[in-house]
């Protein structure tokens, strides 16, 4: 994904995958979607709602060696994986596939991702020239050269963030885009830090530079130094980049200048030359997230050695191609990410392998998984919620008791203009031109790389194309464009535990429906409630109205500050804002629109559970799992998302119909007074 994936609000990220897929595989009229078995009862829904609703499951599992999460939202990543494994197995193994088609192209990239012999075989030799064409750097003209080579031919993204994307002031228009960026470590707090975490990681760091280094033909002492170098050069970039709270803002990241003028900032970055590397000839402006970041950047431009610039930009090339190469750099690349997450043992290659087709070529393997696993059931079941959904925010809009008629006549018609994308894009892409060979692995990823890159280019001067998917197919996840102001649900979601048709609407209400309510409440979180109907950076509030927003946001920032996740680490109330505004808005929509149905409106139980108790038990089952110390610590700094205890209690106590379906009291750990219960859409 190019970095303008950062703008999407998505439901979840990082997930794990789970052995066994518990489910799927049974007869669903013998299936219990609620299943009290791993429910605690004997546990208070109002003192440990998490306990009561998945206590038994969670004390009868452990978190599996290759995981560093394990809970039951995975159960469906794991179903997909195994059936991208089905897929992309067979495919490898047609022989009369027919050259250039889906199924071939699929299978040879497959074949090379799994061919450990060849790529064992090889060792460093797929870099070695790439290595030896920066050690004959000879000044900082050339490193601009390099720099440009490397990013268009998927060998790292040296130094800041680049991209083409929409105009977030004006969505019908493409254009260039810079970020920040150039650092390895997962955020600029693991530079600037010296508590124990942040040093563990650093130490790790620093053997993982090393070992790459001496695995490429280094010394010990030179690979060393090299560590060294890397580290204090990325951290002069981490301190001149904005926080990922700061980075929330997108009025304050919209910064757009005239090419001739943004220059003047960099006088060693000639902006229009350096774009026409990238064959960008003809764009006058350019939006740059971070403008005094880029002041930091152009100054290593010109101070920084030759030498370190050859060490950086060497490391840019190993630590791209590390999971490419051999068992030594793929090992030495594992005991890092062991310190990051956690992860005990590697996952095997063949999940790898899956998902790395996926990453690359997903819209090609995308069509081999709908056509066997996609049911069109689900989509016709999705339109129905999803309109429903849209019906029951229109009403809790017009109702809300703190918005003005004005600002409710602006939210009605965003609400009425959002556009859903249910499974699959209406047209695939091709990959035109992209050269996929079965036996050079790290050659396939980086001509992905290439294509990718290019494919991004070409946006430029043309319409936008609305047709556009920001996930594939087979992912579990679903996001929320505001420049869009489009709702998107890959096929991979649209199953167990989210949703299943022959599922009662309680819990297909509090599970899909609820991931639908939460991209809607999307485009009116604290982000996105900033672009308007037509997807552009816009202001359509009173100025009373957002006050009044800002106040309800900050009440639920505070909720969740007061969090605990690990010893003396909070939850971030501000970082998971966007998410929590839109868990807040998306259940409540959730149980509005459940409340229209047949089963909303009656009391019948179902093994022993009324209707509310079902919907409440279905959106806690989601967010069941465990997670690592150290991922839970990382995710903290990086996860726009609250953990997932946080998201099953964080939104139903805020709900009046969750105490009134579990008797919850006052004198229950959970308890809100009525008057302490956050709403705001």
């Amino acid at each position: 994904m190019s970095n303008s994936f950062t703008k999407l609000s998505v439901l979840i990220l990082f997930l794990s995958t789970i052995a066994q897929n518990t489910f799927s595989q049974k007869d669903p009229a013998k299936a219990k979607f609620i299943d009290p078995a791993n429910m605690d009862v004997l546990v208070k829904p109002g003192d440990n709602f998490v306990e009561y609703a998945g206590g038994t499951w969670l004390k009868n599992n452990q978190i599996p060696a290759k995981e560093t999460r394990w809970g039951s939202f995975n159960i469906l990543h794991e179903f997909n994986v195994k059936a991208l494994r089905k897929i992309l197995t067979e495919a490898a193994a047609d022989k009369n596939a027919k050259t250039g088609s889906v199924k071939k192209r699929v299978g040879d990239f497959y074949t090379a991702a799994f061919d450990s012999a060849t790529v064992e075989k090889l060792g460093a030799e797929p870099i070695l020239a790439d290595l030896k064409r920066v050690s004959a750097l000879n000044d900082n003209g050339q490193v601009l050269d390099e720099m440009a080579y490397e990013r268009t031919h998927g060998m790292g993204s040296a130094l800041f963030g680049f991209y083409v994307d929409q105009d977030e002031k004006h969505p019908t228009q493409m254009a260039v885009q810079l970020n920040q960026g150039g650092t390895s470590l997962p955020d600029r707090d693991y530079y600037l830090k010296a508590d124990p975490r942040s040093k563990k990681i650093q130490t790790a760091f620093a053997t993982y530079v090393t070992s790459l280094f001496t695995l490429t033909g280094s010394s010990e002492e030179q690979a060393k130094k090299n560590a060294e170098t890397i580290f204090a050069f990325e951290k002069k970039l981490a301190k001149a980049q904005w926080s990922r709270v700061e980075m929330r803002d997108p009025v304050k990241t919209y910064n757009k200048f005239l090419i001739n003028d943004f220059t003047k900032t960099t006088p060693s970055i000639d902006w229009k030359v350096f774009l026409s590397k990238f064959n960008i000839n003809n764009q006058d402006s350019i939006i740059v997230s971070v403008p005094h970041f880029f002041v930091t950047a152009d100054s290593l431009i010109k101070n920084a050695s030759i030498d370190t610039w050859k060490v950086y930009l060497q490391w840019q090339i190993l630590r791209s191609a590390a999971s490419y190469l051999s068992k030594d750099f793929v090992n030495a690349q594992f005991a890092f990410t062991q310190a990051l997450t956690g992860q005990k043992v590697q996952t095997p290659r063949w999940e790898k392998s899956s998902s790395l087709t996926d990453n690359n070529i997903g819209e090609l393997l995308g069509q081999l998984y709908v056509a066997e696993y996609f049911k069109p059931e689900a989509k016709a079941r999705m339109d129905e919620m999803i309109k429903n959904l849209i019906k029951a925010y229109q009403i809790r809009i017009k109702q809300l008791d703190w918005m003005s008629d004005v600002t409710k006549k602006k939210a009605l018609e965003k609400l009425a203009s959002f556009n859903p994308k249910i499974a699959y894009p209406d047209k695939w892409k091709t990959y035109d031109g992209l050269e996929i060979n079965s036996k050079t692995f790290l050659q396939n990823v980086r001509n992905a790389s290439h294509w990718r890159f290019n494919d991004m280019i070409s946006q430029l001067g043309k319409p936008v194309d609305k047709t556009r998917w920001g996930m594939t197919p087979p992912t579990v996840n679903a996001y929320y464009n505001p420049v869009m102001n489009e709702i998107v649900f890959p096929a991979g979601i649209l199953q167990y535990p989210f949703f299943h048709p022959d599922a009662d609407d309680a819990f297909n209400y509090g599970g899909i429906g609820a991931v639908i309510g939460h991209e809607i409440s999307h485009g009116f979180d604290d982000q996105g409630s900033q672009y308007d109907k037509d997807g552009s950076l816009h202001n359509w509030w009173t100025a009373e109205d957002r006050q009044k927003f800002d106040a309800k946001a900050k009440q639920l920032q505070q909720q969740f500050d007061a969090y605990t996740v690990l010893d003396t680490i909070h939850v971030n109330g501000k970082l998971t804002l966007g998410e929590n505004i839109g868990d807040l808005g998306g259940l409540n929509a959730a149980y509005e629109a459940f409340k229209m149905t047949k089963q909303g409106k009656s009391n019948a139980k179902i093994d022993g559970f009324t209707p509310d108790q079902r919907f409440f038990l279905a959106w806690a089952q989601v967010w069941r799992g465990k997670t690592r110390d150290e991922t839970a610590a990382r995710l903290i700094l990086t996860d726009p998302h609250a953990p997932g205890d946080y998201r099953a209690i964080g939104t139903p106590v805020n709900m009046d119909a969750w105490y009134k379906a579990f008797n919850v009291k006052p004198g229950e750990k959970l308890y809100k007074k009525p008057e302490d219960r956050i709403k705001i859409w």
